[in-house]
C-alpha cells in the first residue's frame, strides 16, 4: 500500500481574492485547510495564521507528543491566540476568524480535528461519507429536526458558524481516529466545493479519477461550472494498493 496525496486551490468565479489556505506536508505527515472570513484582508490573514501556526506546532511536537488528539487539539489552540494577538494589534481585523480541518497520520493511522463548516470526507467504493460534523447552525438545527435537509439546502442561515478559529470562547475542539482501508480516499475541503456540489457527483469524480491531483483540480473546476460563488480548495489523500501516481 501506498499514501498518495494532492491539492489545490481556486479564487472561484465570484470572489475577487481567496481567502482559503491549505498546507501539504511534503511527507504526507499532515494536511490542512482552512476557509478565512472578515472581509477581504482579514479572511486572508486568519486563514493563513492558522495554518502556519499549526504547521510549526506539529513540526516541533510531532517527535515528542504521544497523543494524537492533543497534538492536534494544541496546535489549533495555538493558532487561535495567535489570530487573537493579530486582532489585538490590528484592531482593524477584530472580526476575523477562520474554520479548520487538520488530517494527521501517525504510525500510518489517520486521524482528524477541525473547527467551522470545512469538511472531512471518506470514499469507500462509491459511497462518500461525511467524517466531520458541521459547527453551524443549520447543522444543529437539522440535528434536533427544526429544519429538513432539503429546507438546509437553500436556508438563508446555512453559513452561520457556532465554532471558528479567531474567538476567545473557542469550545471543546472536535478531534478523533479515522478508520479507513486498502482503496479508501479521504477528502478535505472548504465549503465553496460543497455548496456547488452533491454528495453523488464528489463521489463520481473521487472514484472515476485516480490521479489525486486530476481528481482535486476536477472537483474545483467542477465546481466553478456549477456557479464557483466562494473560494474552493481541495485536497485528496489515497490509500493506493496499485498507485498510478
Amino acid at each position: 500500500m501506498k499514501r498518495l496525496f494532492a491539492g489545490a486551490t481556486d479564487t472561484g468565479c465570484v470572489r475577487s481574492a481567496n481567502q482559503d489556505s491549505y498546507h501539504i506536508d511534503p511527507d504526507g505527515r499532515f494536511f490542512i485547510v482552512a476557509d478565512g472570513m472578515g472581509g477581504h484582508a482579514g479572511g486572508e490573514v486568519a486563514s493563513q495564521i492558522a495554518v502556519d501556526a499549526i504547521r510549526e506546532s506539529l513540526d516541533a511536537c510531532w517527535e515528542v507528543a504521544t497523543d494524537s488528539q492533543k497534538l492536534m487539539q494544541e496546535a489549533i489552540n495555538k493558532a487561535n491566540q495567535a489570530i487573537l494577538d493579530d486582532q489585538s494589534a490590528n484592531p482593524i481585523r477584530s472580526d476575523m476568524g477562520t474554520t479548520i480541518v487538520i488530517l494527521m497520520f501517525r504510525d500510518e493511522i489517520p486521524w482528524f480535528c477541525h473547527i467551522g463548516d470545512s469538511r472531512l470526507y471518506r470514499l469507500r467504493g462509491a459511497k462518500l461519507e461525511q467524517i466531520s460534523d458541521d459547527h453551524t447552525w443549520i447543522a444543529r438545527a437539522i440535528q434536533t429536526g427544526v429544519v429538513n435537509p432539503d429546507e438546509a439546502k437553500t436556508h438563508p442561515w446555512r453559513h452561520m458558524l457556532l465554532q471558528c478559529l479567531g474567538r476567545e470562547d473557542l469550545k471543546e475542539i472536535a478531534a478523533g481516529e479515522v478508520e479507513w482501508q486498502p482503496g479508501d480516499r479521504l477528502l478535505i475541503c472548504s465549503d465553496g466545493l460543497t455548496e456547488e456540489l452533491s454528495d453523488d457527483r464528489i463521489a463520481h469524480q473521487l472514484k472515476s479519477i485516480r490521479n489525486c491531483q486530476q481528481a482535486a483540480q476536477a472537483l474545483i473546476e467542477s465546481a466553478k461550472l456549477r456557479g464557483g460563488r466562494d473560494n474552493i480548495t481541495v485536497v485528496v489523500v489515497s490509500n493506493e494498493l496499485n498507485p498510478q501516481n
